[in-house]
């Protein structure tokens, strides 16, 4: 399994607000380095998250609920799971103007990482 590191984040989120504008800016580094150590938590022996969009969900999740950065947190944990499923062997397919829907779905009715990876699952396709 390929994460993405603090780091990567932070470009992602850089690239989301210059193609879509925005403010830059961190407001919690530890937010962001947390969105990865979640997605790899164990816990005796057993991965918490155990399917790439299990991991994709709490991508998704802690960006939008933590607000690490400035501007453009829906918009940065929706393709931080993205980047995230293609490094995996997973391309998001969703019609135009879903992806927003969904994160603004997540953000309002603060859904359970289940509902997340369900959706991310039904939305993606594998790769070749």
């Amino acid at each position: 399994m390929v994460y993405l590191s603090p780091e990567q984040i932070l470009i992602i989120h850089s690239f989301v607000l210059d193609e879509t504008g925005g403010l830059h800016g961190v407001r919690d580094r530890d937010a962001i380095a947390s969105a990865r150590a979640l997605a790899q938590q164990q816990a005796f022996g057993q991965e918490l998250y155990p399917t790439v969009f299990d991991k994709a969900a709490v991508y998704i999740r802690s960006i939008i609920k933590n607000h690490p950065f400035v501007d453009g947190n829906k918009r940065s944990g929706m393709m931080t799971a993205a980047v995230f499923l293609e490094l995996n062997g997973y391309k998001l397919q969703v019609s135009k103007g879903g992806v927003y829907k969904f994160a603004l779905r997540v953000a309002k009715q603060k859904l359970e990482l289940a509902k997340i990876a369900t959706w991310l699952k039904q939305n993606s396709k594998k790769l070749k």
